[in-house]
């Protein structure tokens, strides 16, 4: 009966705080660390994840690496007996939902755009994003004479060499690629910094030159020289009604808009695909898998315009699945897609906001499944309550337990954000206890659950027309119960 139950067992992994390594690439916090983690352990915790921050260890100059702190972090986690998924930060930390500190991505990269301000995320008015390179410099030499990819590979490369011993003793068992703001794969369309507020559409931040010009040569291909950026999709805090784009009937269903959403969707899923693909040569034969983080965008999902997902990055429309399309490239590369707000009930959201997180986690989900990947999850904001644990669970087994052997879906793995004091105390302590337990199907914890084989090399590169035949038909998400058959 426990190998059966054993395989319903999903992981629970907890993020460490976001400055457990100091901004100036310290690890200082060693015994308050330690006795964190002791507690995670006897909570039954299978792993921790953290962000390994690129302005931290590359901070000193171009290819001066310091991994010292991390390796002193690592060990912690290793003495404690947990698994480690380290997140590759490409971004700054600070300026995003819940950032307490400020890690900007590396001077040395910053100081080339002082006069080449295109190496950024730009919107229409001319605003730069500092969180993250435009991935219009991808494969451009700026950088001392490497592109934005070869800087990652070589910080990559330089983790995998630094980090062997880790890597090779099973500690560390997941890759998360930062894609984008957040470490996700998406544009910085929603800038806490440039004054957005919850629930603005967002902008398309497309405008950097290097961008434009690719747009600009694609539409020339494409028999429309005449064509232009987008100028009628409105501001950060506009909603859609008010926008030519979004409105019904409006620039988002014309072969023009249609034209620029495909581009614009298109370039953060190559962006993706050609990283991993790197990624993938770096880890070669490591017993790790890589993840992808894709951002919850719940709010305008249910107008038909999906306008927040769409100035995101995802062209996702009642008839056009923009999340299945990024599943199919993961599959190439065998990589685990890691979704947010596991957390959120409908009900819990307001009615203006036109949201809809529990539909939207079931469709990013079934696109997962669908298509045979591992699928992850984590919570969008912190909780501590029953119904909270309860709605991750059931969206952890959608349909409940399976006596017989496994269900037909189950998360991979959940990550809890993020470890705090206050999680670790009294009542909020005893009920994450009781939630992990109830994660792993009520059997005690177990290291050997899902283990993984050496990673192997990426498949061929998948036309895009052969990724874009994942987008229709939009099929209905699985089923999902209302509520979960393992409350905490």
């Amino acid at each position: 009966m426990a190998g059966n139950l054993l395989a319903n067992y999903v992981q629970v992994n907890v993020m460490l705080p976001l400055d457990v390594v100091t901004v100036d690439n310290k690890f200082e916090k060693v015994d308050e660390t330690r006795a964190q983690l002791k507690k995670l352990t006897e909570a039954g915790v299978d792993g921790i994840m953290v962000d390994v921050w690129w302005g931290l260890v590359e901070g000193k100059g171009p290819g001066s690496y310091d991994w010292e702190a991390y390796k002193q972090l690592f060990r912690l986690v290793q003495e404690a007996g947990l698994k480690l998924q380290a997140i590759m930060s490409f971004h700054q930390c600070g300026g995003n939902v819940g950032d307490i500190v400020n890690i900007p991505i590396p001077q040395w990269v910053r100081d080339v755009g002082v006069n080449d301000p295109d190496i950024f995320y730009t919107n229409r008015g001319g605003a730069r994003n500092i969180e993250y390179l435009t991935l219009g410099v991808d494969d451009q030499p700026l950088f001392h004479g490497r592109t934005a990819i070869q800087m990652y590979v070589d910080y990559m490369k330089s983790f995998r060499e630094n980090m062997a011993e880790f890597l090779d003793a099973g500690v560390i068992v997941d890759i998360e690629v930062g894609l984008g703001p957040a470490g996700e794969m998406r544009y910085p369309s929603y800038p806490q910094s440039q004054g957005w507020v919850f629930p603005g559409i967002g902008e398309f931040i497309c405008y950097d030159k290097y961008l434009e010009a690719d747009f600009k040569a694609e539409a020339a291909k494409a028999g429309h020289p005449e064509w232009e950026l987008p100028d009628d999709a409105g501001e950060y805090n506009d909603t859609p009604e008010k926008t030519r784009f979004f409105t019904d009937n409006g620039t988002y269903v014309t072969e023009k808009g249609k034209f620029f959403l495909t581009w614009y969707s298109n370039k953060l899923i190559k962006h993706g695909d050609k990283i991993l693909d790197e990624a993938n040569k770096v880890f070669l034969g490591c017993r790790v898998q890589l993840a992808i983080k894709i951002s919850g965008i719940h709010w305008w999902y249910r107008v038909p315009n999906h306008a927040a997902e769409l100035t995101a990055g995802y062209y996702n429309l009642d008839n056009r699945d923009g999340y299945r399309t990024i599943a199919r490239m993961l599959t190439r590369h065998r990589a685990c897609v890691n979704f947010t707000c596991a957390e959120m009930r409908d009900s819990e959201q307001s009615s203006e906001a036109k949201s809809a997180p529990e539909e939207l986690v079931q469709q990013v989900l079934s696109a997962g499944w669908r298509e045979g990947l591992h699928v992850a999850c984590e919570n969008a904001l912190g909780r501590y309550d029953a119904t909270a644990y309860n709605t991750i669970l059931r969206n952890s087994r959608p349909t409940g337990i399976n006596k017989n052997g496994p269900p037909e879906h189950k998360l991979f793995g959940f990550t809890y954000l993020r470890l705090s004091d206050e999680l670790l105390e009294g009542q909020n302590y005893s009920t994450f206890k009781t939630f992990v337990k109830r994660m792993h199907a009520n059997l005690g914890y177990n290291s050997n659950v899902d283990p993984l084989e050496p990673l192997q090399r990426s498949m061929p590169e998948m036309p895009i027309g052969k990724i874009l035949q994942a987008a229709h038909p939009k099929l209905a998400p699985f089923p999902f119960d209302e509520n979960t058959d393992l409350p905490v």
